[in-house]
């Protein structure tokens, strides 16, 4: 087990989208109540790792999403769940061992693999956005 805490960072549009459930789980909504703890499940995964995944360390849980295009982005998923896919998309930067950005997450479950199409051009604008925010300049 690590000693060290990773540190979980997002953009606005995460935080805002992770509110939203919990407001509408707050106001007895019972789906947003179940993908919002599939998310918090997800962030635990991440908190879990001791350093950035390589492609050799790929499981159930933790995938390189092969669509992503300028920068490696990884999905955090969930075990199957009828009627719902939260899948979380993470970017771990190249020198980084405890700093995860957890750029958006989203229900898949509808309209299937066809979500992960826009994952690369998504990804990327938000990681040059976290980068401009903090002055990140690798």
């Amino acid at each position: 087990m690590h000693t060290e805490v990773v540190r979980i960072h997002a953009p606005a549009e995460f935080t805002d989208w992770l509110a939203q459930l919990a407001k509408a789980a707050t106001d007895g909504d019972p789906q947003a109540e179940l993908k919002r703890r599939l998310v918090l499940s997800e962030l635990a995964v991440l908190r879990a790792l001791d350093k950035p995944p390589q492609l050799e360390d790929e499981t159930a849980d933790l995938k390189w999403v092969r669509q992503s295009k300028r920068y490696r982005v990884w999905r955090v998923s969930h075990p199957y769940h009828p009627g719902i896919a939260v899948r979380l998309i993470c970017w771990f930067p190249p020198d980084a061992r405890i700093v995860v950005v957890a750029l958006f997450a989203g229900d898949k479950a509808t309209i299937g693999d066809v979500w992960y199409s826009s994952v690369g051009t998504r990804a990327d604008t938000l990681i040059d956005q976290w980068k401009r925010e903090i002055g990140y300049d690798r």
